[in-house]
C-alpha cells in the first residue's frame, strides 16, 4: 500500500510528496483509513513506528475535507491533543506544521517551563489545532483563554506515560470538559491495566490496533551487555563511549540525579555530554537538544520520561547505564537506535542487583543478550583478560565473591594513587577519590601499631571517671 491508495486530501498528500515519504508504516496503513471514517480508536505500537503521522495525517484530511474553517480571531479549537512532555508536544506541532503546509490549517502548542504570553496571543488570533501539556492546558483554561467547548476530535498521546507521570487526575479533568460527542483516540507504548480501564470509559466501539508487540526488536540493532560493578560504570561507559565509533549516542539513567551525574562525569573524561530531564527549564532543554541533533554535543544522558518526545535521527548507540525496571521500556530505549535501515548498537551495563531487570528484559525478547567480552575494555577497566562471565557477584562453591580489580589498571601508578597512601588511609578509607574506583584496603600493615578503631585516627583515651569533689566544695555550692 502507499500513501496515494489511501484517500488523503490533495494538500495533505502533496505535503507527503515533499517529505519524500511513499510507503506508510504499518500503524500508518491501519490507522489512517479508521480515523478518516471517523471511528474511535485504540492503537498500541512501541517508539519509532510512526504513530504521530498516523493520527496528524488524518486529523488533516478531515479537516481539509470538511472546507475552509471559519477565519479571524478567537475561533476555537477543532482539535485537541495532549502529549505527557514539552518535547513531544513540540514535535507533534513540528509533523503538523510539515504535514499541514498547503493546508491553510492553524495550531499552536502550549506547554508549560515558559512565559504563557506568545502562547497566549496564538490563541486569541484563533487556532483550529491545539496541542497541549496538561499542566499549562489546565492553567490557560482557568484563565479563560481556552475553551473546549467546539472540540471535534481528541488525542491522548503517550496515555501510558501520562500514567507514569500522575497526569490521569489532569486528563480527567480535561475530558470531563470535552463535549460528549467527539471522534476519541488513545495511543501508548504499552498497555497497563489502568490504560485499559481508561479507554474503556472515554472510547465509543473504538477499534484495536496493536502494532509490533514488545515481544521482539528490531534485527538491525546490535544488542549486548556487560556485567560490571556498579561503581566501575562511569569507567566502563567513558571507555565505550571513547573506543567505539560514536556519531551521536544516547545514554539512559534512572533518575534525574543520575543523569546529571553521569554527564559530569563524562566531561570530566573529555567526551562532550549533556543531561535532559524534568528539571531543566524549557530554554535550556530546547538548547540541549538542539546541540544534540547538530552533534556539537554527541552524547545525551537522558532519563525515560525525557526521552519520549526525543526524535532525532542518526544515533549510532544507545547505553543503557541503568537498567529499566520495566522489561517493555527497554525496547522503547533501544528503538531510538536501528531506524531507517540503518544499523544501530545497543549497550547496557548490569551491575548484580540489575540482574533481576536483565532476566525480565530477556524472557521479554525470547533470548538471552550476548555477553560483550572485548579484551581492550576488559583491560581497561581492570577485569583482566579473561571475559566477563554471567555468574559475576555470585557465590561459588561457598565462597565469598570478590570485586573484579585485577592489577591491570594499576600498573605504574604510585601507591598514593592506588589508595595506599597514608592520607588516603586516614580519611577516604573505601570511597571514590578524584574518579578513581575505591580499593578495598584491609591489610594487617595498614593497621599495624594503632589502636581498634578507624585506621590513621588517634587512639581514644580511656574513660576516667570524674574526681570527687570534696565535702568543703559540695557545702559551698
Amino acid at each position: 500500500m502507499t500513501f496515494d491508495e489511501l484517500g488523503l486530501a490533495e494538500p495533505i498528500l502533496r505535503a507527503v510528496v515533499f517529505q519524500g515519504y511513499a510507503t506508510p508504516t504499518p500503524i500508518q496503513s491501519q490507522a489512517i483509513p479508521r480515523v478518516m471514517a471517523g471511528r474511535d480508536l485504540l492503537g498500541c505500537a512501541q517508539t519509532g513506528t510512526g504513530k504521530t503521522a498516523a493520527f496528524a495525517l488524518p486529523i488533516l484530511h478531515r479537516l481539509t475535507h470538511a472546507g475552509q474553517p471559519p477565519q479571524g480571531r478567537g475561533r476555537r479549537p477543532s482539535v485537541l491533543i495532549l502529549a505527557p512532555t514539552r518535547e513531544l508536544a513540540v514535535q507533534i506541532g513540528e509533523s503538523f506544521h510539515t504535514y499541514g503546509r498547503y493546508a491553510g490549517l492553524r495550531h499552536t502548542v502550549v506547554y508549560g517551563g515558559v512565559g504563557q504570553n506568545p502562547q497566549t496571543r496564538a490563541l486569541q488570533q484563533g487556532v483550529d489545532i491545539l496541542i497541549a501539556t496538561p499542566g499549562r492546558l489546565i492553567d490557560l483554561m482557568g484563565q479563560g483563554f481556552i475553551d473546549l467547548g467546539a472540540v471535534e476530535i481528541f488525542v491522548l498521546d503517550e496515555a501510558d506515560r501520562m500514567l507514569d507521570m500522575g497526569f490521569m487526575p489532569d486528563v480527567r479533568r480535561v475530558i470531563a470538559k470535552l463535549p460528549s460527542r467527539r471522534q476519541t483516540l488513545l495511543f501508548c507504548a504499552t498497555m497497563p491495566e489502568p490504560i485499559e480501564r481508561l479507554a474503556a470509559a472515554i472510547l465509543r466501539d473504538p477499534q484495536r490496533i496493536r502494532i509490533a508487540p514488545v515481544k521482539a526488536t528490531t534485527e538491525l540493532i546490535e544488542e549486548s551487555v556487560f556485567f560490571v560493578p556498579r561503581q566501575q560504570k562511569p569507567r566502563l561507559l567513558a571507555s565505550l563511549l571513547g573506543m567505539r565509533a560514536v556519531t551521536r549516542a544516547l545514554v539512559f539513567t534512572r533518575t534525574k540525579h543520575g543523569a546529571d551525574r553521569v554527564a559530569r562525569q563524562l566531561n570530566q573524561a573529555g567526551i562532550r555530554a549533556d543531561a535532559i530531564h524534568g528539571n531543566k527549564s524549557q530554554g535550556a532543554r530546547q538548547r540541549t537538544l538542539e546541540d544534540f541533533k547538530t552533534s556539537r554535543t554527541p552524547v545525551l544522558v537522558a532519563t525515560d520520561i525525557a526521552a519520549r518526545g526525543i526524535d532525532v535521527e542518526g544515533i549510532s548507540h544507545v547505553l543503557n547505564y541503568d537498567l529499566p525496571h520495566e522489561p517493555e521500556t527497554y525496547i522503547h530505549r533501544i528503538g531510538r537506535t536501528g531506524r531507517a535501515g540503518v544499523s544501530g548498537i545497543a549497550v547496557s551495563l548490569c551491575d548484580d542487583e540489575e540482574r533481576k531487570h536483565l532476566a525480565a528484559i530477556e524472557k521479554l525478547i525470547r533470548r538471552v543478550l550476548p555477553v560483550e567480552r572485548d579484551p581492550r575494555v576488559c583491560e581497561r577497566m581492570g577485569t583482566g583478560s579473561e571475559p566477563v562471565q554471567r555468574n559475576l557477584g555470585k557465590k561459588a562453591s561457598g565462597e565469598v565473591p570478590v570485586p573484579i580489580l585485577s592489577q591491570a589498571p594499576t600498573a605504574g601508578k604510585s601507591p598514593e594513587r592506588m589508595g595506599t597512601g597514608s592520607e588516603l588511609v586516614q580519611r577516604n578509607l573505601g570511597k571514590k577519590v578524584r574518579g578513581e574506583v575505591p580499593v578495598p584496603i584491609l591489610s594487617q600493615a595498614l593497621t599495624a601499631g594503632k589502636s581498634p578503631g578507624r585506621p590513621g585516627k588517634k587512639p581514644r583515651r580511656a574513660y576516667t571517671a570524674p574526681r570527687a569533689r570534696s565535702r568543703r566544695y559540695r557545702t559551698a555550692i
